[in-house]
C-alpha cells in the first residue's frame, strides 16, 4: 500500500478510560484481532483486520479526559502543519514528535475548538484497509461554525469544498485532489445539546447496519442515532460501554 496522499485521514485511534474492556468490546463487534506495542509505546493496542491494522487504542493520559476517538489527517511534514494551524487561527495542543521510527505526530484544535491529530508516516504508515466491513470508511467535522471550518481546513490542508444536503440540513464535502476525503456537518437543530463540544467523528465500515447496532447495544453500547437511511448508504451513530462516540456506516460513501 502507498502511503496515504497528505490531507487524506490515515488512522483513527481510541482514547479510553478502560483498555481491556474497549479491546473486547470493538473486538467483538468488528471481528478485530490486536497487537500490543512494548513498553516503550506505553501499551499503545493496533486492531488489525485479517492481519492489516485498522485503527488504535490507548489509556488516557490526562486526568478528566474523556474516551473519544481521535482522527489523524496525513501529512509530510507535521511541523509545517502546526505552522499553518496557528496562522490560520487553530491552536498546538501537541507539537510535533517523533514517535520512535513509526513516525511523527502533532495534536491540534481548529478554531472552533475541534481536536484533530496529523500522521507523518515512517515505518509506521497508517491504517493499510479501508472502506471493507471492520475498517475505516468516513470522518466528519461536527461544527458550529461551518464557514470557519472552510477557512481553517481550506488554509491548513489545501481542501476545495462542495456543497451538498443531507437530512434537508447544509453539508460540505471535503475535496483533496478532487476526491472525498471528509465531511463537515453543522450542529444545528433539536439533536445538538448546547453543552456538546465540536468534535471529528469516525465513521467505521459495516455490512449490516441494523445488525451492528443491535450487536453494539447488546455488548453494552449504547445508540444514539438508531439506523437511518441516506444516500449514500444506512448509517448510525453509536457509543461503546466508556461513552466513546462513533458511528457505523453500510453501503459506499
Amino acid at each position: 500500500m502507498t502511503v496515504p496522499s497528505p490531507g487524506v485521514p490515515n488512522w483513527v485511534d481510541l482514547a479510553t478510560s478502560d483498555l481491556d474492556a474497549a479491546v473486547r468490546f470493538y473486538s467483538s463487534l468488528f471481528g478485530w484481532t490486536v497487537e500490543v506495542s512494548g513498553d516503550d509505546f506505553g501499551g499503545y493496542t493496533t486492531f488489525l483486520l485479517n492481519g492489516l491494522p485498522v485503527a488504535g487504542a490507548g489509556p488516557l493520559f490526562g486526568e478528566g479526559q474523556p474516551t473519544a476517538w481521535s482522527t489523524y489527517l496525513a501529512t509530510d511534514d507535521a511541523d509545517l502543519v502546526a505552522v499553518r494551524v496557528e496562522a490560520a487561527g487553530g491552536k498546538v495542543l501537541v507539537a510535533p514528535f517523533d514517535v520512535m521510527d513509526q513516525g511523527r505526530m502533532a495534536a491540534f484544535l481548529d478554531p472552533s475548538g475541534a481536536p484533530f491529530s496529523v500522521w507523518e508516516a515512517g515505518m509506521m504508515r497508517g491504517a493499510e484497509v479501508f472502506d471493507v466491513p471492520g475498517a475505516l470508511t468516513w470522518n466528519e467535522l461536527n461544527t458550529r461554525d461551518l464557514d470557519g471550518a472552510r477557512n481553517f481546513y481550506g488554509a491548513v490542508f489545501g481542501w476545495t469544498f462542495r456543497e451538498a444536503q443531507v437530512g434537508g440540513l447544509p453539508y460540505l464535502l471535503c475535496d483533496n485532489l478532487r476526491q472525498p476525503v471528509a465531511g463537515i456537518q453543522p450542529m444545528v437543530g433539536e439533536g445538538w445539546a448546547d453543552d456538546v463540544p465540536p468534535y471529528w467523528l469516525v465513521y467505521l465500515a459495516v455490512g449490516d447496519c441494523d445488525v451492528a447496532a443491535e450487536h453494539a447495544f447488546a455488548l453494552g453500547g449504547r445508540i444514539v442515532q438508531p439506523p437511518t437511511t441516506i444516500s449514500i448508504g444506512r448509517y448510525a451513530v453509536l457509543t461503546d460501554p466508556q461513552g466513546g462516540t462513533f458511528a457505523i456506516l453500510a453501503g459506499r460513501r
